[in-house]
């Protein structure tokens, strides 16, 4: 997150080389992807929860997000 993070404030700085801010930005959406794909699965594990009986809940986080 800190590397995406620096990669912006690069970028927004404005006085990086074409070349480099395209390489950048680049690693920068490689980096944003990583994240989202490691949130993704973490909300997925977070939608199943074993109640104190053993059971387990199913959640669903979109669902009471939008609500």
């Amino acid at each position: 997150m800190k590397q995406l993070e620096d990669i912006v404030e690069g970028l927004e700085q404005g006085d990086v080389a074409l070349e480099k801010a395209i390489d950048l930005y680049k690693k920068g959406i490689s980096l944003s992807k990583t994240c989202h794909d490691k949130l993704v699965s973490i909300e997925k594990q977070l939608d199943q929860i074993m109640t104190e009986d053993g059971e387990m809940l199913e959640l669903n986080m979109q669902k009471e997000e939008s609500e």
